[in-house]
Order: C-alpha cells, then structure tokens, then sequence
C-alpha cells in the first residue's frame, strides 16, 4: 500500500498542537526570532510558569526548540517551519506544516497585545 502524503496522523498532531489561542500567539510571536519565557509571559500577559505548558505542548510537535543560553533558554521556530513555505512563494507569516499551510497575520506592532480570541 502507498504511503498517503497527507500523512493525517502527524498532520492531527500539529493541528491539535497549535489548537490553543495562546499558542498560535506563541507561534506568530516566534515568528520575528527566539525568545524567552518572560518575553512570551509579557506578550501573553500570564505568569511565567503558566508559558511552560503551551511551549511544551508545541516542543513535542515539533514546532519549535528551545536553546539554552546561560539561566535562560530561548525558544525559537524549528528551522523549515517557516522556511519552506518561502521557498515555495508563501507569505512569510505561513507555518508549512507538510500537510496544510496555516497563514498567521502579522501581529499589530510586531506583538499581540490584546487578549485571547
């Protein structure tokens, strides 16, 4: 039997990932270059501790890494997330998550500052 391309087991793990309104947020905020917890916490407007379940949930999937630097670790797109639907003529703001495209639209003033919609 051929493999399916859509491949909808992984494809259900990203969507499911990035499911949370927080953590399409993360994703767009991501999008401009790693960051860290606090710098996340302040954008989400939440505690620090409360970042640490949306940035795992998105870590597992695959969709981001973080990188220690020191005392802090700074969280970033896995490399292809964002790459690929360039190369392919997408918008900068597309995730190409190999089985679908997700457009983000630019965040007002580089950050999203409003609440959860």
């Amino acid at each position: 039997m051929a493999k399916d391309p859509l491949q909808p087991q992984k494809c259900a793990e990203l969507l499911s990932a990035l499911a949370a309104p927080e953590r399409l947020k993360i994703v767009r905020f991501l999008s401009d270059g790693p960051r860290c917890v606090s710098d996340i916490a302040d954008m989400l407007r939440v505690p620090a501790v409360n970042v640490s379940h949306h940035l795992n949930v998105l870590k597992q999937a695959g969709l981001i890494r973080g990188k220690k630097a020191g005392r802090f670790v700074h969280y970033g797109l896995t490399p292809g997330v964002l790459e690929g639907a360039v190369a392919a003529g997408v918008p900068r703001e597309a995730l190409n998550l190999g089985c679908c495209r997700l457009e983000l639209p630019p965040s007002p003033n580089g950050c999203d500052t409003g609440g959860a919609k």
